[in-house]
């Protein structure tokens, strides 16, 4: 574990930060459409992300695949919500959905990237040594 660098702790705010934006675009505002109980499928990313992290033991290699987890996983819930609600449902803008997807995705990737970055940290120092 290296919490102390700096990648880390970047990889910790990015995580809390989109993970509160998802919260927020789902429960306030509604990712897919206002109104509605589909966004509380966006539940599963936030459950990967905590399950991985206490797994992990907030290691950064497995912080890293925990990120990746939850980028994929936003991705699979919007496939879902493409094929079995927007169909149904008016009001609900599939670029929007596919845009807000992209964002969320990239931001878990992002941090997936900065948790590898610091695991691979140690391994730079020692070879510098």
């Amino acid at each position: 574990m290296t919490p102390g660098t700096s990648a880390y702790r970047l990889g910790v705010l990015v995580t809390l930060g989109t993970a509160a934006l998802l919260v927020l675009g789902s429960g306030a505002v509604g990712i897919i459409g206002a109104g509605g109980s589909a966004d509380l499928m966006y539940a599963t990313v936030l459950v990967v992300l905590v399950v991985g992290a206490f797994l992990a033991r907030f290691r950064a290699r497995g912080m890293s695949r925990t990120l990746a987890a939850a980028a994929l996983t936003t991705v699979a819930v919007t496939a879902v919500a493409l094929v079995a609600v927007v169909p149904g449902r008016e009001g609900v803008s599939v670029v929007d959905l596919l845009g807000l997807t992209a964002m969320f995705s990239a931001l878990f990737a992002l941090a997936a990237w900065l948790f590898s970055r610091a695991a691979a940290r140690p391994a730079l120092a020692q070879r510098a040594g």
